[in-house]
């Protein structure tokens, strides 16, 4: 079992920064893919970007790509996600998730834990 708590979400004006931290529990946390989905009012979750076990191997959606940056710390049990040049429709809840596998990709029924979310609210 793995517990994941996203916090560092908030408001920010356009062209700000966020940076978004989602704190593992379990020892397994470093043997698992972990993403990053978001969901605005009235929409389907979206993939933003996902990372493998090892942190080498990242993936992300069109939207955010040269913006967004995830990372890892495995030593700390964290994921991190760097958000950079917001926009107002960067705002959406955003979770984390993790994958029972060293690799994950965009389609969130490859992961199995979910946290429950911070608001990200970009002001134009």
């Amino acid at each position: 079992q793995v517990q994941l708590v996203e916090s560092g979400g908030g408001l920010v004006q356009a062209g700000g920064s966020l940076r978004l931290s989602c704190a593992a529990s379990g020892r397994t946390f470093s043997s698992y893919a972990m993403g990053w989905f978001r969901q605005a009012p009235g929409k389907e979750r979206e993939f933003v970007a996902a990372i493998s076990w090892t942190g080498r191997s990242t993936i992300y959606a069109d939207s955010v790509t040269g913006r967004f940056t995830i990372s890892r710390d495995n030593a700390k049990n964290t994921l991190y996600l760097q958000m950079n040049s917001l926009k107002s429709e960067d705002t959406a809840v955003y979770y984390c998730a993790a994958a029972t596998s060293a690799v994950a990709g965009p389609d969130n029924s490859e992961y199995n834990y979910w946290g429950q979310g911070t608001q990200v609210t970009v002001s134009s």
